[in-house]
């Protein structure tokens, strides 16, 4: 449909190496399409979910082994565009259930995304595309995804030497769950920088200022049409 209509196509969440594969034939045929999963359908597999539980539960669900690997190998050949946290935190009462379908199916991944492609082994330039650079560009969001003269200076700071174990009570969100804790995780994030202002240092928010709500270049959109 994205081919015969000429409609630009992001396909989300995608969990296994044979989901990747589908999209490539489709691109192949014409299609203007990007691809995006998560950390942790890279880092995780169904049996972990067995071994953690509930914490691990997402949507999609998370994949064998074997997909996984697959999975991989198709990001570190540049064949993922975009790797999205997915944040999806919740209240821990939902992910408490009587019933397995009635947890909420999420994960609360974006304290722990960078971490997580440096231990795989992603480059810190191509953790940088795959996290900012190219979603800016798909999405047409100025200012974003590049260190240049008349960009935002939206910056982290990485210690690449650290080994960081990624404790319950270090989490920044309200509700602090994650089934990567207890894992320990290559590189800490020293400072975060917004548009210049630094909010986050060593772990603590020292943000002044809320954030803003970006949105795509409209313009760039109507000269399409």
């Amino acid at each position: 449909m994205a081919r015969e209509t000429g409609c630009r196509l992001h396909v989300v969440h995608i969990s296994s190496g044979s989901g990747v594969a589908a999209a490539l034939e489709a691109r192949a045929s014409g299609a203007d399409i990007s691809l995006e999963t998560c950390p942790h359908y890279l880092y995780f597999t169904g049996e972990d979910m067995l071994r953690i539980g509930a914490a691990a539960k997402c949507a999609p669900p998370l994949r064998s082994a074997q997909e996984r690997e697959a999975l991989r190998d198709a990001l570190m050949r540049s064949d993922i565009d975009i790797v999205g946290s997915d944040h999806s935190p919740c209240a821990p009462e939902l992910k408490n259930r009587a019933s397995f379908f009635e947890i909420w199916g999420g994960i609360a991944g974006v304290q722990s995304t960078l971490a997580v492609l440096l231990t795989l082994g992603v480059p810190p330039e191509q953790v940088a595309s795959l996290t900012a650079a190219n979603g800016a560009k798909r999405f047409r969001i100025h200012g974003k995804g590049a260190i240049a003269p008349g960009f935002h200076a939206d910056l982290a700071l990485l210690d690449l030497s650290a080994t960081t174990e990624l404790r319950a009570d270090s989490l920044l969100q309200k509700h602090r769950m994650s089934p990567y804790a207890g894992e320990k995780l290559r590189g800490a994030v020293r400072a975060t920088y917004r548009r210049g202002e630094r909010i986050c240092s060593d772990g603590e928010i020292t943000a002044k200022t809320p954030g803003k709500f970006v949105r795509p270049a409209l313009s760039e959109w109507r000269e399409r049409q």
